[in-house]
């Protein structure tokens, strides 16, 4: 974005220093502190829509400091205040950010339903796009010599189709780990694989794969939102295979086998900084 000389104009920046009270100036703190500003207020008029953040975030700082700027240097020209003006909001823009575009989450499903512990980190890189990484370890054997054991690590890169971390996105994931799963009852069997096998026989591998998803992210309060996911693609795989969960006599080596199918399910209660 090009910012010019005109953005602000001196009128504006004449009434930030000169005309607004000290009952004004400390209304401006508490609404900039309790973010309840109204963007048509008259301290915000005349600024762009995409510049009133920054401005209502930071007002306080801002006055002070650009009261320091006029009444400080007076043989300034006009052009270099506002040059100065528009630096400070650049700057304070990229301190105020940096502790909004992180959160940290857990998929209420892999704790519940697949007893797996798992956390996720969720990163703003620009307005509408994140980079979310999740991990995923589960090392125990379950009741009747049932095995689920696996560590996971999935990247994935979202766009938003609005503001980030809230609404609608879209997503494009990798994944990768190792496995150890066994003793399962089940008869699922879909697109090439058959999952009732892990009903009287254990695998043991590694996979790669990848894949794209959807989901949702509901705000439930200032810092606390609830995401759903689901995604769909394909994973590699590589395994030895046993006759049941605790035997160690192999039936197969180093088999290979491609999936195609759900990568990615998750209810995540994420917490936002």
């Amino acid at each position: 974005m090009c910012y010019s000389n005109n953005f602000i104009n001196k009128k504006y920046l004449k009434f930030y220093c000169n005309y607004i009270g000290f009952n004004y100036f400390c209304r401006i703190i508490v609404l900039s502190l309790t973010e309840r500003y109204d963007s048509n207020v008259l301290f915000l008029n005349g600024i762009p829509e995409v510049h009133r953040p920054v401005i209502r975030g930071h007002a306080g700082i801002i006055i002070i400091v650009y009261t320091w700027v006029i009444h400080g240097n007076k043989n300034m020209k006009t052009s270099t205040n506002i040059k100065v003006f528009l630096f400070l909001c650049i700057v304070l823009s990229g301190i105020k950010t940096i502790g909004q575009n992180v959160a940290v989450k857990t998929n209420l499903l892999y704790d519940v339903a697949a007893y797996t512990a798992n956390v996720g980190v969720e990163v703003g890189l620009a307005p509408r796009w994140t980079l979310d990484l999740s991990a995923n370890y589960n090392g125990w054997t379950l009741s009747h010599d049932r095995k689920w054991k696996h560590w996971l690590v999935q990247p994935e890169a979202r766009y938003w189709f609005c503001d980030r971390f809230a609404g609608n996105f879209i997503g494009v994931h990798a994944l990768g780990g190792q496995y150890n799963v066994g003793g399962l009852k089940n008869s699922i069997s879909f697109l090439g694989t058959d999952f009732s096998k892990l009903s009287d026989f254990r695998y043991q591998g590694w996979f790669v794969g990848g894949g794209v998803a959807y989901g949702h992210s509901w705000i439930l309060g200032r810092h606390w939102n609830l995401e759903a996911e689901l995604g769909m693609g394909y994973i590699y795989t590589r395994y030895d295979s046993y006759p049941c969960a605790s035997c160690g006599r192999k039936l197969a080596e180093d088999k290979p086998h491609h999936y195609f199918g759900p990568t990615k399910a998750a209810i995540n209660l994420v917490y936002t900084f």
